[in-house]
């Protein structure tokens, strides 16, 4: 089958069943060949020994009739320099030398004086494959003492070694490929569970969240980070649904006024100026140009992270104070701006909250607005009527206005947005915008963010 065709299961599995059979292979390798060295080097230390114990007796003039051995198959024989058997062992002939001629005199030649030569031998007179051992004793008038034990024990071990391995390796091989594919079975049984939640949420096209296996592995964390991602999208459908909403809603009325003022220029030519449709039509536009903007702003909130510079929260009032100061009408009360402080956050954005704080009281103040600068806080307090306590909240929602004077323009074309929008960003950092009243009555409005 073709890669793609294979699920990532199969793939683990098939890769890790791979490395462990070719690491069990390398291991039986290994494990015969120790086996087979460890064997060979004792029966070398067997005909070594031999060898030096008859090496021993030659010297010493005390051969006994029969060689000493020790183990079943061991030959001993001691030959003079003719190659001709001067003893041996019961397990030998005495008319058949070990080997041969030629090589034992090739073997002689290369034992020193006193230190046996071990050798493997396929020349033996009795064996198929021995270890032997060559030895020329130093009083030995030319004898040489050669003792060998033959390999087919040793071989015959090996070879059963290596066929109970060659059944083993395939079956413990299987037995964990079956282990391993339970266990990923296992584990990835909560992506398979997220795979299926994420395909539902995207048939239906509506709010939806993936499971949490409630574990603190990299599964828990993928299953949290896009349940934080479906949350954030979900608030962005949210607030594109209420943008959409609020435009239509909102924009009704001055679209149905433009209508109308251009249908009346339109049949009744005489009745408007044309300096006075302009006037009209220019309100009427900059109000929808105020509007519109609003709610681009809410639109956009929520959909980027916020930046965390150091904000100097006095400067952001006095710019807002001289803002709204410039843009109201003549003879409006004044602002003053007291006190220093910091936070984190868009500088941008906090002053456009300060600048609603600050225009919603200099247009209900009757004579002046103060704001107060501390570490974190900007209070605007004002001498109007103030904002009955019931009412705190619901004048944060969208184009909520109050019955009475004090009504939620932003200063700018009354849109009704700008304590909407203050709250907003002020929530965007991790503060808030919270009301009360003012000690000497009237309106205190506190932006609350987190300190430097």
């Amino acid at each position: 089958m073709r890669r793609g065709r294979w699920s990532l299961r199969a793939r683990l599995t098939v890769l890790t069943a791979g490395l462990l059979c070719v690491t069990l292979v390398a291991g039986a390798v290994v494990l015969s060949t120790v086996v087979s060295r460890s064997r060979v080097a004792a029966l070398d230390d067997v005909v070594r020994a031999r060898a030096l114990t008859v090496a021993g007796l030659v010297t010493a003039d005390r051969l006994p009739d029969a060689l000493p051995v020790a183990q079943p198959g061991e030959i001993v024989q001691v030959l003079d320099a003719e190659g001709r058997v001067v003893a041996t062992s019961p397990t030998a002939s005495r008319t058949l030398p070990v080997l041969p001629a030629d090589v034992l005199a090739d073997l002689a030649a290369d034992a020193g004086a006193g230190d046996p030569v071990v050798v493997g031998t396929d020349a033996s007179g009795y064996d198929a494959t021995a270890r032997a051992a060559v030895l020329v004793p130093p009083a030995g008038d030319g004898a040489v003492v050669v003792a060998t034990v033959p390999l087919t024990e040793v071989e015959g071990l090996v070879h059963a070694l290596r066929l109970s391995l060659l059944g083993v390796v395939p079956v413990l091989t299987a037995l964990l490929a079956a282990a391993i594919w339970l266990a990923l079975g296992r584990a990835l049984r909560p992506v398979e569970q997220l795979r299926s939640a994420a395909a539902q949420v995207a048939r239906t096209g509506g709010p939806g969240a993936l499971p949490d296996p409630g574990t603190d592995d990299e599964i828990g964390a993928l299953a949290r980070t896009l349940n934080e991602m479906l949350d954030r999208l979900e608030v962005a459908a949210a607030r594109q649904r209420a943008f959409v909403g609020d435009a239509a809603h909102e924009l009704r009325t001055p679209l149905a006024a433009l209508g109308a003022t251009l249908e009346v220029a339109r049949t009744h030519p005489d009745a408007y100026e044309r300096g006075e449709l302009v006037a009209e039509l220019t309100v009427e536009v900059g109000r929808m140009q105020t509007l519109v903007a609003d709610l681009l702003l809410l639109a956009r909130l929520g959909s980027r992270p916020v930046p965390a510079d150091e904000v100097d929260l006095g400067a952001v009032a006095r710019d807002a104070a001289a803002l709204a100061v410039a843009g109201s009408t003549p003879g409006a009360p004044g602002v003053a701006v007291d006190g220093a402080g910091r936070a984190r956050g868009d500088a941008a954005a906090l002053g456009r909250v300060v600048r609603n704080l600050v225009d919603n009281a200099v247009q209900h103040a009757r004579t002046g607005v103060r704001v107060a600068v501390a570490d974190g806080s900007v209070v605007v307090t004002d001498d109007g009527p103030g904002v009955p306590a019931a009412d705190r909240e619901r004048v944060f929602a969208r184009f909520v206005r109050l019955d009475d004077a004090r009504s939620r323009d932003d200063g700018a074309g009354g849109s009704g947005l700008g304590l909407a929008i203050a709250r907003e960003i002020a929530r965007e950092h991790g503060g808030d915008v919270l009301l009360g009243d003012a000690p000497a009555g009237g309106l205190r409005a506190e932006l609350r963010l987190p300190g430097v």
